[in-house]
């Protein structure tokens, strides 16, 4: 049997909203089956999370392409076991 166990919450967070927004928020909890606090705290923590990601994809795809062009623009020089791979090669086709 799965033991529940509370998670202490001892932060607050405070968002003022129109009467059509917090209408619409519970429907929408009340649909989840779950309270408006709950499915707020659910749905920004996934927005949140979504965010976050999105903006390292775009972080990290940037820095990859910098890379790969520099890397293009200023090749390294081949080390001894890639000058190696390459005379075997070449002796494997010739």
């Amino acid at each position: 049997m799965a033991t529940a166990y509370a998670v202490k919450r001892n932060e607050r967070l405070d968002a003022r909203v129109t009467r059509e927004e917090k209408e619409l928020i519970e429907t929408a909890a009340s649909l989840r089956g779950t309270s408006s606090s709950d499915f707020v705290r659910m749905v920004t923590k996934e927005a949140a999370l979504n965010t976050i990601r999105e903006y390292e994809l775009l972080i990290l795809n940037e820095k990859a392409k910098r890379v790969f062009v520099e890397a293009l623009l200023n090749p390294p020089k081949p080390n001894e076991r890639a000058v190696a791979a390459a005379k075997r090669f070449n002796q494997e086709i010739d």
